[in-house]
């Protein structure tokens, strides 16, 4: 999609067709909250956006996509605090168009989306945990239950303290290296396992990462949930 050089344009059903070369005409039905306007231009909603994509789109990339929707901003690094929509709001969308063409995929991506994945690969190595039968991670695993600040595990399973990171490309960058260390061993020092993926584990549908992942499960330790993250 990103290196598509055609432009869709959506009209009400009321307007002729577009017949006009590299565009791409659809006609819709879409309330104004679906709409919203940039440099005075109408354009869909990110949220309607995400159900239009429904028609051509797969599962798993709705749910990357409809995870970004509903992340919680870090406000640090954003000009922002709120997400740019809830699973209840896009649920309520859903709801008030049930004869848009991929809708049935957009309700089956919504049973599948969480709050809490910052990435893309993130939600996709989450998918791929609950294919593989995996019991359904925790995300942003704070080290510690009882601060908001310190280090985090991108998925994980506080019980059995296991942390799995995802590391993309700017992980590669060498402050960051340094300070996922850190973050690394902090984690390591509380007794917890660490497992560390990145892009080729995401080339390769995460089968590495799962194999790893169900190991050091069942080699970790059992923890009782208040005490896990202590050393």
């Amino acid at each position: 999609m990103a290196d598509s050089t055609e432009l869709h344009l959506s009209k009400p059903r009321s307007l002729p067709e577009v017949r006009r070369r590299g565009v791409i005409g659809h006609s819709v039905l879409a309330s104004e909250d679906e709409i919203e306007f940039v440099d005075g231009i109408r354009i869909s909603s990110r949220s309607r956006t995400w159900l239009d994509m429904a028609r051509m789109l797969s599962e798993s990339e709705l749910v990357c996509m409809g995870d970004e929707l509903i992340r919680i901003p870090r406000a640090e690094f954003e000009d922002r605090t709120e997400p740019f929509d809830t699973l209840d709001g896009l649920r309520s969308l859903v709801a008030r168009h049930p004869n848009l063409q991929g809708v049935i995929r957009a309700r089956a991506a919504l049973e599948r989306m969480r709050v809490g994945a910052d990435s893309a690969p993130e939600s996709l190595l989450r998918l791929a945990m609950g294919d593989a039968g995996l019991p359904e991670p925790q995300l942003q695993v704070p080290l510690r239950e009882d601060k908001t600040t310190g280090p985090t595990a991108d998925l994980g399973y506080r019980h059995r303290r296991l942390a799995i990171q995802y590391d993309g490309g700017h992980h590669l960058l060498e402050p960051q290296i340094f300070s996922d260390r850190r973050r690394d061993k902090a984690f390591e020092a509380a007794g917890w396992t660490v497992v560390v993926f990145g892009k080729k584990d995401l080339a390769d549908g995460f089968d590495r990462a799962i194999r790893l992942i169900k190991r050091a499960l069942r080699t970790s330790r059992l923890d009782h949930p208040q005490a896990s993250g202590f050393a």
